[in-house]
């Protein structure tokens, strides 16, 4: 009886260190999961904080460029007024040429600045009047 005792007792011993090593196994695989999934965690809030930053940076981008189209719109409309004012016999030069550097810098600061190519060049940087007429260099751009 003693022997059956202690021959149980030893596969108990053996169930219990068996059972302590795979709970052993079972914690460290836990952690390793635990310390995996707060590094993806991590990452995806510094992915969501960056998309967050660029979307703001974007709608201000938007913003600057709708209000620098609207100056831009303003100040065409500005010159063709003083162009007709000009062409019934009054001398608005000065004025013109002001109106005229005003829209080019609105035209300059509405255009998309990732827009370097000659097609995405203002007809008043690639040779065009503002009307759409063709200028050479030197000429007088006065009506």
């Amino acid at each position: 009886m003693k022997e059956k005792f202690s021959a149980q007792q030893k596969k108990i011993a053996e169930l219990e260190a068996r059972l302590a090593f795979k709970l052993e196994k079972a914690k460290s695989e836990a952690e390793k999961a635990k310390a995996e999934d707060d590094t993806i965690v991590v990452i995806y809030r510094a992915n969501a904080e960056a998309a967050q930053v660029q979307a703001r940076e974007a709608a201000e981008t938007a913003q600057t460029r709708a209000y620098w189209i609207a100056e831009l719109a303003k100040y065409q409309s500005r010159r063709k007024t003083l162009e007709k004012i000009h062409a019934r016999g009054f001398d608005l030069a000065d004025e013109i040429i002001k109106a005229k550097e005003c829209e080019a810098e609105a035209s300059a600061l509405a255009s998309d600045d990732d827009d370097d190519d000659e097609e995405s060049k203002s007809g008043f940087e690639s040779g065009e009047d503002l009307d759409g007429e063709e200028t050479t260099p030197g000429e007088n751009q006065e009506p």
